[in-house]
C-alpha cells in the first residue's frame, strides 16, 4: 500500500551535495537487512529526493553526515522511524481491490455463521497503512452485524510507520478520497466536515469499537504481540517490495496465525506461485489455509 514522493527539483539544485553511490548502497542494504524492502539503483534519485527534507531538519550539510547519525548508537535510537517514515510510503484507499470485500460479504461471512462459531470473527490487516483498507472491511463487517445480531467480530490493523497508524487511528480523510464509498455507508458511517476551503471526511465511532492497532515490522523474527489467531488475513500490495525469498519467509510468519480454513488475500500484482506456503488458491489473490 504505497505511493510516491518526488523531490522539488529546486530544492535539490539548492541543495548542492549528492547522494553518493556508496552511500546510496550504505543506505539500500540498511534498508534491506532492517526492513526486507529492496531499494535498488534505479533508485537512488528517489531516495536522494526524500531524505532531503529530513537532512535539511536536522541541520545537516550532506547525506554523508546524515548516514554516520543515523548508523551511530544515538541515530539508531532517535531517528531510525524518522528514516523509515521517509523511505516507505502508503498508498490505499477506501474499497480498494473490490473483489475482496465482495468475496468476504458473500461468501466468507455466511460460512462463517453457519460454522456455528462463537466467539468474535477476527480480522487482520497487515500492512493496513492509514486505515481505508481497515474501515471498509469494519463497515462490511458493522453492516452484516445489522442482518446477525449475534454476530461480533475484531479487526486488528498492523504497520511499521508510527505515521500512518497515528492517521489510521484519527480515521479524517480528504473527502475525494471517501468518493468510492457507496451513498448508504457514506451517510451512515462518516461525518463530513464544515470547512468548505478543507473539506474532510471522519469515521464514526462506531467503526472503531472492534478495532486496534499496532506497530509491527513484518522483517521481524516473531510477530510476539500477535496473541490470536485470525479467520481473514489482508496482506495486500505489501509483498511487491520484498524479494521471493522474503515474501515467503513472510507468508509463512503471516499464516501461522491464521486459523486452518483461513483465508488470506493479497495484492492483485502480487503472487504465491512456486511458494512452499500452507495456502490454497481458492480464486486470483485469494487464499484458503490448508
Amino acid at each position: 500500500m504505497y505511493t510516491n514522493i518526488n523531490a522539488n527539483p529546486q530544492e535539490l539544485e539548492c541543495f548542492k551535495a549528492q547522494l553518493s553511490e556508496q552511500d546510496f548502497a550504505a543506505f539500500s542494504q540498511f534498508i534491506y537487512g532492517e526492513f526486507g524492502i529492496k531499494m535498488p539503483p534505479v533508485k537512488r534519485i528517489m531516495l536522494q529526493g526524500r531524505l532531503l527534507k529530513r537532512i535539511k531538519h536536522l541541520g545537516m550539510k550532506s547525506y554523508g553526515e546524515y548516514k554516520d547519525y543515523l548508523f551511530s548508537k544515538e541515530g539508531h535510537r532517535e531517528e531510525i522511524f524518522n528514516f523509515l517514515n521517509v523511505v516507505t510510503t502508503n498508498k490505499t484507499d477506501f474499497f480498494r481491490e473490490p473483489i475482496h470485500f465482495d468475496f468476504l460479504k458473500t461468501k466468507v461471512l455466511p460460512d462463517y455463521t453457519k460454522s456455528g462459531q462463537k466467539e468474535p470473527f477476527k480480522i487482520w490487516s497487515a500492512g493496513c497503512s492509514s486505515g481505508e483498507e481497515l474501515y471498509t472491511i469494519a463497515m462490511i463487517l458493522n453492516e452484516y452485524k445489522l442482518g446477525e445480531p449475534s454476530f461480533t467480530y475484531k479487526i486488528l490493523g498492523t504497520d511499521i510507520s508510527h505515521n500512518v497508524l497515528r492517521k489510521a487511528a484519527k480515521g479524517v480523510y480528504a473527502i475525494d478520497k471517501v468518493d468510492v464509498v457507496p451513498l448508504e455507508l457514506k451517510k451512515k458511517y462518516l461525518l463530513k466536515s464544515k470547512d468548505k476551503e478543507n473539506q474532510t471526511a471522519k469515521v464514526m465511532p462506531a467503526l472503531k469499537h472492534n478495532l486496534s492497532l499496532k506497530y509491527l515490522n513484518l522483517m521481524d523474527p516473531s510477530y510476539s504481540m500477535i496473541n490470536e489467531r485470525y479467520d481473514v488475513i489482508f496482506c495486500r500490495n505489501v509483498l511487491i517490495y520484498f524479494d521471493r525469498s522474503t515474501q515467503e519467509n513472510v507468508i509463512n510468519k503471516l499464516s501461522a496465525y491464521l486459523k486452518p480454513g483461513g483465508v488470506f488475500f493479497i495484492g492483485h500484482s502480487e503472487s504465491l506461485t512456486g511458494m512452499q506456503v500452507p495456502l490454497q488458491h481458492v480464486k486470483p489473490t485469494i487464499f484458503r489455509k490448508v
